[in-house]
């Protein structure tokens, strides 16, 4: 008799697009080992990585606002999962695998460091190899996981989070070759875009960084004056844009593709550079550098993330340490090494 797992592929099998990624077609794992008798492979992974660590470290990581104290502003973990449940409207409306496609969006930035970009952006200047939130989210996943095991996903998923990241590089390349391999690989690489360009925004005219009025009147025209409208436009176009052309492409009509492009530029511009936002980012840079600095030098406060093998270079076993970090973390490590204490007089 069949496992349920069986029965659960072969139902994949007749209900997913010819172009979906199945279950009982992954290309493996890392190391082998017993298939469950319950869930497919990609369904494990995506309760791996909810279950791991690295996942619950999330939510004390900055999105956009450092450390924010107000209880409605966007975290890495709040972020991971907008980003989650765009991708499975996504993919359930092209008939896509919702296991491999919430495992990837769900694992995409294990890696991120303690202040979002600027805390990248250091760990890049310091360690000589450069650092790339999307290389340690594969690392996380690979190796720094229970206690050096890592969670051994499936190469589906571990691709999906290697080449989720463009940067401001363009959002549907030509190039095939810059994107995932899998189709849901794909939907995650565009709901990040599209959840980041909407709860940012958001988040910036609650923290009255910005005001409505401010994001250009063609952008308001074309995706609406709410976070809801907006991500209901894009979504829409590029489920329907996509499905039009045969599916097996991702695809949206010029006007919502300039338009995010346009709206992702907005925000860097008014945002992520603005004075208000920046400051407290360069004073962030300070603190990873100085902590870094100081972990190469001693050993004191270290705890270090697994036990390495013989000969690891010290910048990475640091790199390692650093980048698991919380914002909240990092900020009472550096109070407790570098600033002085009040004498207590008994």
């Amino acid at each position: 008799m069949a496992s349920i797992r069986e029965q659960i592929e072969e139902r994949e099998a007749v209900s997913l697009a010819p172009y979906a990624a199945l279950s009982r077609d992954s290309k493996g794992r890392l190391r082998p080992e017993e298939e469950c008798t319950i869930r497919g492979a990609f369904q494990r992974d995506r309760d791996r990585i909810i279950h791991c660590k690295a996942f619950r470290r999330l939510k004390h990581k900055t999105q956009v606002f450092l450390a924010p104290t107000g209880d409605h502003y966007r975290t890495r973990l709040t972020h991971v999962l907008e980003v989650s449940q765009i991708a499975r409207t996504i993919s359930v409306a092209l008939r896509l695998n919702g296991h491999l496609t919430e495992a990837i969006a769900l694992g995409h930035d294990l890696g991120h460091t303690p202040f979002g970009h600027a805390g990248e952006a250091v760990l890049n200047e310091l360690y000589p190899q450069g650092f790339r939130h999307y290389d340690q989210s594969l690392r996380v996943v690979d190796l720094l996981e229970k206690k050096g095991r890592g969670l051994n996903l499936t190469l589906e998923v571990r691709d999906g989070i290697a080449k989720h990241s463009k940067g401001r590089s363009e959002i549907l390349p030509a190039d095939l070759s810059e994107l995932p391999a899998t189709m849901e690989g794909r939907v995650v690489r565009v709901a990040d875009i599209i959840a980041y360009v909407n709860h940012d925004l958001d988040d910036a005219v609650r923290a009255g960084v910005l005001r409505e009025e401010q994001i250009p009147a063609p952008l308001r025209r074309l995706f609406g004056i709410d976070h809801s409208e907006r991500i209901g436009a894009m979504v829409r176009d590029l489920v329907t844009e996509t499905l039009d052309n045969g599916g097996e492409r991702l695809t949206m009509s010029p006007e919502v593709l300039d338009g995010i492009t346009e709206l992702r530029a907005f925000l860097y511009d008014n945002v992520y550079e603005n004075y208000q936002v920046h400051g407290d980012f360069i004073k962030a840079k300070k603190v990873m550098r100085e902590l870094y600095d100081y972990f190469m030098n001693h050993d004191d406060h270290w705890e270090g993330v697994i036990d390495y093998d013989a000969g690891t270079p010290r910048e990475l076993m640091v790199c390692d340490f650093i980048a698991g970090m919380t914002d909240r973390y990092a900020l009472e490590l550096y109070e407790h090494i570098f600033l002085p204490k009040p004498w207590s007089v008994k």
